[in-house]
């Protein structure tokens, strides 16, 4: 987690994150934001767990990404994991998939 190339206009992770715990995707998020511009954004392809006790199907992968240490998160778990990143939570956006794009902008 050391270097991302820097001045891009668009950074996008797809199922990277969720491979992750919230320490070691946060310093992914980290130094991804140290090569933003001020107006580049991140877009995180993942599956967005709903909140409530639903039925999921995140909530069946969250269970076999457990074995490995990562973890599918929630809306609100991802705002945390961004902020604490120095990321803003700007949108997450729905698709006819079981994936949703998050996307997030530097603070």
């Amino acid at each position: 987690f050391k270097f991302i190339p820097q001045g891009a206009d668009a950074y996008l992770f797809r199922h990277i994150l969720h491979d992750w715990s919230d320490e070691d995707a946060c310093q992914i998020l980290k130094v991804c934001r140290k090569s933003m511009k001020p107006d580049s954004k991140v877009l995180i392809v993942e599956t967005v767990i709903p909140e409530g006790n639903g039925p999921c199907f995140g909530k069946w992968l969250d269970l076999m990404m457990l074995v490995i240490g990562g973890k599918e998160r929630s809306g609100k778990q991802y705002q945390t994991l961004l902020e604490s990143a120095g990321l803003r939570l700007n949108n997450i956006i729905p698709t006819d998939a079981e994936i949703s794009i998050v996307e997030a902008v530097a603070v």
